[in-house]
């Protein structure tokens, strides 16, 4: 797996590595207090064979044993929003780690949508299946670290960016700089707010390091995957925002865009265990767990 540590500028200031699941193109992070060395796990994927149903842990395991590597100790596992491209490996993390897990509070107004979508009116209940339901401008800590929370939709509509010290992880919002954005087609999200997310991100620190997502290389003549830049270079080079963009040429811009693109392969099935917080749907009578697809929705 592609590996790429950010170390800390100093105190306050964590030390980030990414890690890159080539399947769905998302980064997950490891956020590590180099005093303390307590550590927070953020967006981490639970592999998932959409041809065959299957779930395996190998790319979770394979953060632990860094973190285990490293002499970390996991404080937190912590989401920035139901992901519609991975499954999320919340609930098995916070059995191996003892670690309670977290999402932003509106995941409970996402679970609405969804379940009308599924027809399932009593399953997703995000108070049963997170520890911590984070609200806007809530804080906590990981170490010594202060760690402040945004909400910061567009791409869903309850999506929340951690920011600690001089990092933050921006989840489905930028994407790397020669990237852009994030898309905000999916049920509940909105270009507008998406703009205006991207704006208050813009705000933090010129110097804050900005972790973003998902990446798919090549990209022009880039071919490792990228997932930093501060808050400087996506204001100078960010290919949907840099230079200044105004918001109705980025809604135009981000319309357009999204017209043209796929659902992502895992998201019916992601979603159902996503808003379980990473857990399969309950067995059934012969003991397995069944995926519902609603057919011709989409």
């Amino acid at each position: 797996m592609f590996t790429k540590t950010s170390p800390s500028t100093g105190p306050g200031s964590p030390e980030v590595t990414g890690f890159y699941d080539e399947a769905s193109g998302s980064i997950m992070y490891v956020l590590a207090d180099p005093a303390t060395k307590e550590a927070a796990l953020i967006d981490i994927v639970l592999d998932f064979d959409p041809a065959h149903g299957r779930t395996r842990t190998d790319s979770a395991q394979e953060v632990l044993d860094f973190v285990r590597d490293q002499g970390l100790s996991v404080t937190w596992v912590l989401d920035t929003h139901p992901h519609a491209d991975h499954m999320m490996a919340s609930a098995w993390l916070k059995e191996q780690t003892g670690a309670p897990n977290a999402i932003g509070e509106k995941v409970r107004d996402i679970a609405v949508l969804w379940r009308e979508i599924y027809n399932l009116p009593d399953a997703f209940d995000a108070d049963k299946n997170f520890d911590r339901l984070f609200a806007e401008g809530e804080t906590f800590k990981v170490g010594e670290i202060d760690v402040r929370v945004m909400l910061s939709p567009g791409h869903t509509l309850g999506s929340i960016t951690y920011v600690a010290g001089d990092a933050a992880f921006v989840h489905d919002t930028f994407m790397h700089v020669d990237s852009g954005t994030s898309r905000a087609d999916f049920p509940g999200g909105s270009s507008a707010e998406l703009y205006d997310s991207l704006m208050a991100i813009l705000d933090l620190p010129e110097e804050t390091r900005l972790f973003v997502g998902h990446d798919y290389p090549p990209v022009g003549e880039r071919t490792d995957p990228a997932w930093e830049a501060t808050v400087a270079e996506h204001k100078a080079h960010n290919k949907h925002l840099g230079g200044g963009t105004s918001k109705e040429a980025f809604r135009k811009i981000r319309d357009e865009r999204d017209a043209t693109l796929d659902l992502p392969d895992r998201m019916l099935h992601a979603l159902q265990v996503n808003l379980r917080g990473g857990r399969l749907p309950e067995p059934e009578s012969d003991g397995r767990a069944y995926f519902k697809i609603p057919a011709n929705r989409f």
